[in-house]
């Protein structure tokens, strides 16, 4: 980039940021975007963009399974679906070909109807920037639980009575955090007038870190150096805390036991450094005495969103299986299981 030549490089975590001695940052991996379809051939789920807020441009892709009742309006509602992409806050978008595809196969897999939320990224919209339009984005949703929303297939086919929050690394922090603002805000009259009941939420490999190093986070130590340089950069705003802000670090949370959701999905890669991070926040969220149940699956020999780049794997539909599973509440509860 022009405004790059001649500026010392003082932080780089490739694909994600690359920081300058004189402040400015720049976005390593720049996203392609690939526009919605009717009927997706492979799959046969619709999908289409909304802008939800028009002032900030935060928006979203909506994905409707294939519809086969001859009157789709007498069909049986289904479990509602908002995810919230990865790229550790800085990268990816909902729009991305990686996103489009995975949403596409959870969708038909799961039968849910999806809302797919586009929020603003670092370095040019820092934290808590995101977790705003996250937040925006779950009003807008659950506008719709009268039936008189702007999307009607939101009003006609989503059921809000089996709404479930999902995310990937960056996305799987912000369904947290969704879960846990939820609960801090259930006075907050947007959201008490209308029907919010958060029944789980999915955590894959989620973006969670501390001071305090976990499990084998010390065997690599450029890529934890470089973990502990990232949240500072993108959330400033957390200066006295840091990597502990309960943000980035919910176990050091004192109102966790307040999750507000009934049931909690952690995945979590071996090869991850942040896997250890994962088996932590489940150990510790089912202790605190939170009344939900906690379940946790770990997909071993495999790395940080191995799922979203060889989806016919055997771990990834494995792991395919178990989302599928839990979106559709099987009563069957496993709270420990390795693929």
């Amino acid at each position: 980039m022009e405004a790059s030549r001649g500026s010392e490089v003082v932080y780089e975590f490739p694909p994600l940021l690359r920081v300058y001695k004189d402040g400015h940052a720049e976005r390593i991996f720049v996203s392609k975007v690939v526009p919605p379809s009717v009927e997706d051939p492979k799959t046969g789920v619709s999908s289409k963009d909304v802008v939800i807020v028009p002032q900030t441009g935060v928006s979203a892709r909506l994905y409707l399974p294939k519809i086969t009742h001859p009157r789709p309006q007498q069909q049986k509602k289904l479990p509602l679906l908002i995810y919230f992409h990865g790229g550790a806050f800085c990268i990816e978008t909902a729009f991305s070909p990686t996103y489009h595809k995975y949403l596409n196969l959870l969708v038909a897999e799961a039968n849910v109807v999806a809302v797919s939320v586009d929020y603003r990224r670092a370095p040019e919209h820092l934290l808590p920037v995101a977790y705003d339009d996250s937040w925006a984005a779950l009003q807008w949703v659950v506008s719709h639980s009268n039936g008189q929303g702007p999307e009607s297939w939101l009003n006609d086919h989503a059921d809000f009575d089996r709404i479930f929050l999902a995310g990937d690394s960056a996305g799987a922090n912000i369904s947290h955090n969704m879960a846990m603002r939820a609960a801090s805000n259930i006075a907050d009259e947007k959201l008490s007038s209308s029907r919010l009941k958060i029944l789980g939420i999915v955590l894959v490999h989620p973006y969670f870190w501390g001071v305090k190093p976990v499990g084998a986070e010390e065997r690599d130590m450029d890529k934890k150096e470089m973990m502990d340089k990232l949240w500072p950069i993108i959330c400033p705003s957390s200066t006295t805390t840091g990597n502990d802000d309960p943000l980035v670090n919910p176990v050091t949370n004192p109102n966790l036991s307040t999750l507000g959701c009934n049931r909690v999905l952690v995945c979590v890669a071996g090869k991850d450094i942040l896997r250890d991070r994962g088996w932590f926040y489940y150990e510790t969220l089912g202790k605190s005495g939170w009344r939900g149940v906690v379940e946790i699956l770990e997909s071993e020999g495999v790395d940080h969103g191995f799922h979203l780049f060889n989806s016919r794997s055997e771990k990834a539909v494995k792991m395919m299986k178990r989302l599928v599973s839990f979106l559709n509440q099987d009563n069957k509860v496993i709270t420990t299981s390795r693929l």
